[in-house]
């Protein structure tokens, strides 16, 4: 006996099927959640009524399966609480597709729907009298909570040959939590991995993402290593096992790939990133030529950009999430020497890029740098290619930002192109920088006016004055960013 805080929405549905005269248990994940001390992502109950009992008790709810299950809508605002799930009591009958049971039969026990679930940490049942927690727990999940272990209920073949994407699930679950995974259970997946073939490739990807997004994202790799998940479902990683590099390298490629995911993971890099660091390497397999520290992997950039759209699209990614990762495995090797690096270059992959994914770029640089075993992240050289990088993507003070040209100078006084045409452009430049709201048309004619007045020698003076300020200013906000980045 406990005391947990089930949340009103939850205490409401179980009170109004318990005063109906049925039993009702929030159960799963939420309960695992609870006593972990975590936030549910969302809840769900079990109970004896049947759907149609259930439905006439709430009527704002749908039933729109054969599983049993009617989601129940409530009034909270919160995601993991707008909609609650209600499930009758059930067993699962055989699994035709390894992942559906081809039909449910109800039940009246709750110790029976417990048992088709699919680990023991989610095989807890709990209700709520008086603010006190009654926990059904009849396979020990609770202990192996404390344990940390990932167990599943009864026979693990059993369970993984009903659903084989439990098996992703059981990595995803002990990498979120950081639990272990236990020896039979671990085993189980080891014998039926090349059944998550069968799985529907969004499912297995959706389980992938969760692995990847994790903060122990590099456990969850090698746990899929170490169970032959990952040479089913990303066999072009799994292909780096086992494979040496160069004189430039102290990992095998896979442990390189592993490593530079780690790195992304724990600085809460975005997913797009830390999965293109997974892959930044994957190309190096089928270029390597040579063995021993002067082996070499022309082109690994290219070869592995073409892997990668590959992998993506079986496993169902999104198109522009496909073309993001892939774009920064191909570009991951730019090139950032001090001195040798030049602005036009740098533009030029700037272009190839896009601005937008260029700070993504360079994370996925870090990653690779520190999957590498250096000690530092961002070296002088790279923190001087990202002052390179917002330096040259500043747009440059230029009288194009003016509302009014040359071309509009000319037709209002009367005069032929000419030095006068780019003087008189310096000082409204230099004018509307001193006070923006001056950019506009009105304004900007009645000074043409009155500056074109002015003897040739005075224009020339103030023309001067105004490009040294402008000098003066672009140089103050160059200094800044150098700054930023800590480059002289």
């Amino acid at each position: 006996m406990r005391k947990l805080s089930i949340p009103k929405e939850v205490r409401d549905v179980l009170h109004n099927l318990e005063q109906a005269g049925f039993q009702a248990y929030a159960v799963g994940g939420c309960v695992r959640d609870l006593l972990r001390r975590g936030e549910p992502k969302d809840w769900d109950v079990t109970t004896n009524a049947k759907p149609e009992q259930i439905e006439k008790l709430f009527p704002d709810s749908f039933y729109e399966n054969k599983f049993g299950t009617v989601t129940v809508k409530t009034s909270s605002k919160k995601p993991a609480l707008a909609e609650i799930e209600v499930t009758t009591y059930r067993v699962d009958e055989k699994y035709s597709d390894k992942r559906h049971p081809d039909t449910v039969r109800f039940t009246a026990t709750l110790e029976e729907d417990l048992a088709r679930r699919d680990f023991t940490v989610n095989a807890l049942a709990l209700n709520e009298a008086q603010g006190v927690a009654k926990i059904i727990d009849p396979f020990d999940g609770q202990k192996d909570l404390g344990d940390k272990i990932i167990r599943a209920v009864g026979n693990p073949a059993d369970r993984f040959r009903e659903d084989a994407l439990r098996m992703m699930r059981a990595v995803r679950l002990a990498t979120e939590l950081g639990f272990s995974i236990e020896e039979n259970t671990h085993q189980a997946i080891k014998e039926n991995a090349k059944s998550i073939d069968l799985i529907a490739k969004e499912r297995v990807r959706d389980e992938l993402i969760k692995i990847i997004d994790a903060k122990q994202a590099y456990e969850g790799v090698l746990l899929l290593k170490d169970t032959g998940l990952l040479q089913v479902v990303l066999p072009e990683l799994a292909a780096g096992i086992g494979v040496g590099q160069n004189k430039h390298h102290i990992y095998t490629v896979f442990e390189h790939n592993a490593l530079s995911l780690k790195w992304g993971a724990e600085h809460d890099y975005p997913f797009h990133v830390k999965l293109a660091a997974l892959l930044h390497d994957v190309g190096k397999v089928e270029t390597k030529r040579g063995e021993g520290p002067d082996s070499t992997f022309y082109g690994h950039e290219i070869v592995g950009s073409r892997i990668t759209r590959q992998i993506l699209t079986r496993l169902r990614f999104p198109v522009k999430s496909t073309h993001t990762i892939s774009m920064l495995v191909k570009h991951h090797l730019f090139y950032y020497n001090v001195g040798e690096v030049t602005a036009k270059s740098v533009r030029r992959l700037v272009a190839k890029v896009g601005p937008e994914n260029m700070a993504d770029l360079i994370k996925v640089r870090i990653c690779d740098r520190m999957g590498s075993g250096v000690p530092k992240p961002e070296p002088y050289r790279l923190r001087h290619f990202q002052y390179m990088v917002e330096k040259v993507q500043k747009d440059p003070l230029s009288p194009k930002m003016l509302k009014m040209n040359g071309d509009d100078i000319m037709e209002l006084l009367k005069i032929e192109p000419g030095p006068k045409v780019g003087q008189l452009l310096a000082i409204l430049l230099d004018e509307v920088l001193d006070e923006p709201k001056r950019n506009k048309k009105v304004y900007l004619k009645n000074r043409i006016k009155e500056l074109g007045e002015l003897p040739e020698s005075e224009l020339q003076r103030l023309s001067q004055k105004s490009k040294e300020k402008q000098e003066e200013f672009e140089q103050a906000v160059d200094e800044k960013v150098k700054e930023k980045y800590w480059v002289k």
